[in-house]
């Protein structure tokens, strides 16, 4: 059994999750395949390119618009760019960029008068990502290493911020939505995709399921989720849906658990569709310039 994380332990889990992404950049970097969820290579339904939260994301069209390379290096659970409405000339803040691939499209979306950035922790990742900006031509991005709970640009700096299955990833989900609230102009919108609970799991589930980086992992329930939002002045926060999952899917990738598999069938069944791929909106009132000013 993998070793289970406290999400307390805050550099534990951001030491694993650099670890785990770091290991699927360098996947891709050295052309062994798709980056896989945990940093498996391999391929197969355990990679990320058929499992059921990360695979399928985005269109045709989408995919041939940017380099092969972003698309495999995807780990998200949605389509943020696709779901945010961007306008032209507006800036974007992609939290945890990984390899690029929505940064790159939201470029796409805001045009040649507006500009996306893209912020990430791991060194993998960043590499990954530059070497897709400099092979779609893109100018208007910029990538910048940094912590998601801890952005390194100014106040109401931002129209949007997307971020796509990074939040549930972070020990300090307050910090990011609070610095999400400070770098967005007044008026901007938090528009990210994450992976949710509705309702409790049990104990034991949800111990188990946080040792699988890229699955359940911190996931907040979705009524604590709008609660955080709003203490950090959010307004018109909603999440919706996009994607239900069953446990027997979940069992079927990298999300494997132990404590799932123990259950009995008819407990099994009764979690189903508790974990769910969401789209999260929120909007910073157009009077506000800061957090709790």
């Amino acid at each position: 059994m993998a070793e289970t994380i406290k999400l307390t332990d805050r550099n534990d889990v951001r030491d694993l999750v650099r670890e785990k992404y770091g290991a699927a950049a360098l996947t891709v970097l050295e052309g062994n395949g798709p980056a896989c969820c945990g940093g498996n290579a391999g391929g197969g339904d355990s990679c990320c390119g058929g499992d059921v939260i990360t695979g399928d994301l985005y269109s045709d069209m989408e995919a041939a618009s940017i380099p092969e390379a972003a698309l495999l290096a995807s780990l998200g659970c949605g389509n943020p760019t696709a779901l945010a409405q961007l306008s032209e000339g507006e800036t974007v803040l992609d939290l945890g960029s990984g390899g690029g691939i929505d940064v790159l499209l939201s470029a796409k979306r805001v045009g040649p008068t507006g500009f996306a950035y893209g912020l990430d922790m791991t060194d993998e990742m960043l590499a990954l990502a530059e070497k897709n900006k400099v092979e779609s031509g893109t100018i208007n991005v910029k990538f910048l290493k940094g912590q998601i709970e801890n952005i390194p640009l100014p106040d109401s700096s931002v129209d949007v911020i997307i971020s796509n299955c990074v939040i549930n990833l972070s020990p300090d989900k307050d910090a990011v939505i609070k610095e999400a609230f400070r770098v967005l102009k007044p008026g901007g919108r938090f528009a990210v995709s994450d992976v949710v609970v509705d309702g409790a799991l049990p104990d034991a589930v949800r111990a188990d399921m946080e040792a699988y980086i890229g699955c359940v992992a911190g996931a907040l329930e979705r009524t604590d989720y709008i609660n955080r939002l709003t203490s950090a002045g959010f307004e018109n926060s909603s999440i919706e849906p996009t994607r239900l999952y069953t446990f027997a899917e979940l069992e079927a990738t990298t999300c494997r658990s132990e404590a799932v598999a123990a259950l009995p069938p008819e407990e099994k069944a009764a979690l189903d569709g508790k974990v769910m791929g969401a789209f999260i909106r929120a909007t910073k009132p157009s009077g506000r310039s800061g957090y709790n000013e």
